[in-house]
């Protein structure tokens, strides 16, 4: 990706989930602010930040791996996002208790926006960067390559991720849905 389209991202990403939470704190007030709800803030469990530290790092490690290995294989490549919408409908039933469950540091911003709650911003600011990071330097280290880090390839617009379908498997590879 190159450096101006990873900057774009990233800040898509925070503006997006920034004016999604306050449009609904403005639309819900304190329904959406106050507790229980709390605008859906992350926070770490009763377990404590280290362990919402670790529990972070691992689900975005494991998510990552997941992403990146499916991608990797023209045969599994259209099952990744099942594998990921799986992984994500595990965590939120299994480790949210733990984290809160972001493994987006912008999701985590956002809610803290409107609620006011930034306990433990630091852990989603890192913890997910950390895990994915080590994933994706694992994938390369063991010589894999993907090529092609989106959900779904369409070869004929313009790719941030600077697919290489075409080096990988011109006939076949283009053609994946």
């Amino acid at each position: 990706m190159a450096p101006a389209d990873a900057a774009f991202y990233v800040l898509a990403q925070f503006a997006g989930g920034a004016a999604g939470a306050v449009a609904l704190a403005e639309l819900f007030g304190e329904r959406f602010t106050l507790p229980p709800i709390s605008a859906i803030a992350t926070l770490p469990g009763s377990r404590g930040e280290a362990a919402a530290f670790c529990a972070e790092a691992l689900i975005a490690f494991v998510l990552m791996t997941t992403v990146l290995a499916a991608n990797a294989s023209l045969r599994l490549m259209r099952w990744t996002g099942v594998f990921a919408g799986s992984l994500v409908a595990l965590y939120i039933a299994v480790e949210a208790p733990i984290s809160g469950m972001s493994l987006n540091p912008a999701r985590s911003v956002a809610s803290a926006l409107p609620s006011g709650l930034w306990h433990g911003i630091w852990i989603y600011l890192t913890a997910p960067l950390l895990g994915m990071l080590l994933a994706a330097e694992l994938h390369l280290r063991r010589g894999r390559r993907t090529p092609c880090a989106k959900f779904r390839h369409d070869s004929n617009s313009h790719c941030i991720f600077r697919c290489d379908f075409a080096a990988a498997q011109p006939e076949e590879a283009c053609h994946v849905h």
